[in-house]
């Protein structure tokens, strides 16, 4: 089967060990997560998980319904990279003796569009933001120069090309029944 690499999105509930709960489902399918963000979402009290893993069709759709039956799970979503817009930062630790000895270092910064944060008589830190290839690609050429110490990149962060998060029409929809709900409790309460 053909592997593609997706970007599942998870809006939950801030709860501890949900975390634990999403990564099992994973775990259980016997798929590697290529990378896994969490952080607060645009809306309060609602955290967003970014996780890529590389795996078919048929399998992500499954991975996103057991994530989603998960209880403080609101809503989940796969996307390719074509539905998305994603960027990671990376922190590249150079030599300085080799990055003043060299000026190609210096010149494949530039090119990469990347900058230095740091310069001290031992190590500096380039940072790169930007494209997964792009920070692969820097790293290649700085590797092949002989002046990388250490290397760490983020996991990936996305947000989707389309107008309207899926998310905020769900929680809109809850809201409605919600108020609804209460509407009617209060008229059988009157009556």
């Amino acid at each position: 089967m053909d592997k593609t690499l997706y970007t599942i999105i998870v809006h939950s509930e801030n709860r501890a060990g949900l975390l634990n709960q999403v990564t099992a489902v994973f775990t259980r399918r016997q798929i590697n997560i290529e990378s896994l963000n969490v952080s607060a979402s645009s809306i309060q009290g609602v955290h967003k998980y970014t996780i890529t893993a590389w795996t078919d069709k048929d399998t992500i759709e499954k991975v996103v319904k057991q994530i989603e039956k998960k209880m403080d799970v609101l809503q989940a979503h796969y996307f390719t990279d074509e539905e998305i817009y994603q960027h990671e930062i990376a922190l590249y630790k150079l030599a300085t003796p080799v990055l003043e000895e060299k000026p190609d270092v210096s010149k494949v910064i530039r090119k990469c569009h990347a900058r230095i944060v740091e310069v001290n008589p031992v190590f500096s830190i380039v940072e790169k933001n930007g494209m997964s290839e792009e920070i692969t690609q820097l790293y290649g050429e700085l590797q092949a120069l002989g002046c990388v110490l250490q290397f760490v990149r983020s996991g990936r962060v996305a947000i989707t090309t389309s107008y309207f998060e899926r998310v905020n029409e769900y929680l809109d929809e809850r809201e409605a029944k919600y108020r609804r709900t209460n509407a009617s409790k209060k008229e059988g309460e009157e009556a």
